[in-house]
This record gives structure tokens, C-alpha cells and sequence, in this order.
């Protein structure tokens, strides 16, 4: 009867002969809830593994996308560079080729005028052979 007497203010013996304040029933929610609690972190730890392995990942990329992006700058840089020099080349020698060419012209002037020269001078000689 005295075990009756206890139930009534909530406190029974379970199998074991221990000492009890809930009911069996509430005692099952209560182990149910614990148990999917525990489920619960587990999902929650392997799901922040996972997020931690994708972040770690993209960060990875990230840093390789920018090397790349640091490289085609460069590649970038040193073509333009190229095509200056290419272009600078090109003025140079085009001024070059300009400067030849009045040479040409006026080594080819003086040409003439040496042959003109030298015309005169085998005329006059031969006048001067015929004279004598």
C-alpha cells in the first residue's frame, strides 16, 4: 500500500528497485528526446565537417582563380608591352628607311652630276687631244 501511496505523488520504483519522480511514460519521451537530441548533434557536427571541407575548397580555388587572374594581368602587361616596342620598332625604322631613301636620292643627284661632270671633262679632253 505503500507503494500506491507514493505513485500518487509521482514517485514509483522501476525494475531495477530504483527510486523514480516521473512516470514511465514521460521517462520514454524523455530518453526518445535525448536520443534524437544526440542525432541531432551528430547531424549537426558531420554537417559543419562538411562545410568546413567545402569552404576550406573554395577558398583553395579562390586563391588559384586569383593566381590566374595575377598571371593573365601580367601576360596582358607584357603584351602590350610588346606591341609598344613592336610599334616603336616599326616608327624607327620606318624613319630609317625614309633617311636611306634621301640618301639614295641624293647620292643618286650627285651620281649625275659626277657623270655629267666626268662627260664634260672626256669632251673637253678629247677637244683638247684633237686641238693639239
Amino acid at each position: 500500500m505503500e507503494g500506491r501511496d507514493l505513485t500518487r505523488y509521482g514517485i514509483r520504483f522501476d525494475d531495477l528497485n530504483r527510486v523514480r519522480v516521473i512516470d514511465e511514460e514521460t521517462e520514454n519521451h524523455s530518453s526518445d528526446l535525448r536520443d534524437t537530441c544526440n542525432a541531432f548533434l551528430r547531424d549537426t557536427t558531420e554537417f559543419q565537417k562538411i562545410a568546413d571541407s567545402f569552404i576550406k575548397i573554395f577558398d583553395h580555388v579562390s586563391k588559384a582563380v586569383e593566381q590566374e587572374k595575377i598571371r593573365a594581368i601580367g601576360s596582358r602587361n607584357l603584351l602590350q608591352t610588346f606591341s609598344k616596342q613592336r610599334e616603336s620598332q616599326t616608327q624607327q625604322l620606318d624613319a630609317l628607311i625614309r633617311e636611306k631613301k634621301l640618301e639614295g636620292e641624293r647620292l643618286q643627284a650627285q651620281y649625275q652630276s659626277l657623270v655629267k661632270l666626268e662627260a664634260m671633262q672626256n669632251e673637253f679632253i678629247e677637244q683638247l687631244i684633237l686641238h693639239k
